[in-house]
């Protein structure tokens, strides 16, 4: 058997709940090879099927089962790093790789909204990768950092990014109805969520609006209408539901809108990048879909459904959005990332 020539990968917080994604979703992939399970001081040096509690219905991959988990340190003989790190830690980390010549792909926050730092959508804003020049410049070992979005803002930009391509977008409002998967492992008590709708997640609706508006500009500045949020977690494993509102600048009616969104294909598509779905947004027209329970895993889990666009008689235009937030809104986006990185002959 010839050698692997696969790219060697690091996940940075392997145990938590989206480096368990990263786990899953990197099993057999043909681009790539986990050559490091990386995580806290307290898990480094046992083996990960002892270290991370595992919680995904598909059982963890023989090869990961027995691999010793390192510390969150460079050194470690990969060319790419996948965080999952939590936000209280992941920054310094995730510099001290790119300084040591890594290229990270980032799920959490801390460098999302740093100017020279993508935030990345493939389908929507791949030019913004012309910023990883500057980085490499900044960082002596010519590493660079790009982020995916928040998970629901991921559902949010991705949905409206045809519109505004067509239309103009005016003004944006939204409310999330967002799975307790978002909130990590342990994530919500259960007296909390059971029976319940919290209408509060910290810096939620901060970050979908300025990271939206980051997404849909350009490399030198974000967009200029106006975003107003509401987030809401409630009782389901899987998958954020979004009811947006938009309001175009050139009108438009629903039948014209759900064309446009139906209609949506990604231009990368000749690149042959694994985890890119054959349709990024995928439009229901039944009258009560989408539903976490049955539409979330469209396209793998990689595909927004929408559905019930329909017009606003405040803004002009409504209709709902349905994200799995732990794949496209977590492991799965920053591995398209990863593979856009690839093709463009960044790794």
């Amino acid at each position: 058997m010839g050698a692997d020539r696969r790219i060697p990968v690091v996940i940075l917080g392997a145990t938590g709940a989206v480096g368990q994604r990263f786990v899953q979703l990197l099993d057999g992939h043909p681009w790539f090879r986990v050559a490091g399970l990386a995580a806290s001081e307290r898990s480094a040096g046992q083996a990960y099927g002892k270290a991370a509690r595992w919680f995904l219905p598909e059982p963890i991959p023989e090869w990961a089962r027995t691999m010793e988990v390192v510390p969150c340190r460079p050194g470690i003989d990969a060319r790419l790093a996948f965080s999952g790190l939590d936000a209280s830690v992941a920054g310094g980390i995730e510099e001290e790789f790119a300084r040591a010549g890594c290229a990270v792909v980032s799920n959490s926050r801390n460098h999302r909204m740093d100017p020279e730092v993508p935030l990345l959508i493939p389908e929507v804003n791949a030019e913004h990768l012309d910023l990883v020049e500057t980085q490499k410049r900044r960082w002596r070992g010519g590493g660079f950092i790009v982020t995916n979005p928040n998970c629901s803002t991921i559902g949010l930009a991705l949905s409206v990014a045809p519109l505004h391509r067509a239309f103009g977008i005016k003004r944006l409002v939204v409310a999330t109805l967002q799975a307790i998967s978002g909130a990590g492992y342990p994530g919500v008590a259960s007296l909390d969520i059971l029976d319940n709708i919290i209408p509060y997640i910290g810096n939620e609706e901060e970050k979908m609006e300025s990271e939206t508006l980051k997404i849909l500009g350009t490399p030198k500045g974000p967009a200029a209408f106006g975003v107003s949020a509401h987030c809401h977690r409630v009782h389901v494993s899987d998958g954020h539901t979004l009811a947006v509102s938009v309001e175009t600048e050139q009108r438009t009616t629903a039948e014209e809108a759900t064309r446009v969104l139906g209609e949506f294909r990604s231009p990368l598509a000749p690149l042959g990048l694994p985890s890119l779905p054959e349709r990024p947004i995928e439009v229901r027209d039944e009258p009560d879909r989408p539903q976490p329970k049955h539409d979330r895993m469209a396209g793998k889990g990689m595909t927004i459904s929408v559905g019930r666009v329909r017009p606003c008689p405040v803004l002009g235009l409504k209709y709902v959005a349905l994200v799995h937030n732990t794949i496209r809104g977590g492991a799965g986006a920053a591995i398209l990332n990863a593979e856009l990185l690839k093709a463009k002959g960044l790794l």
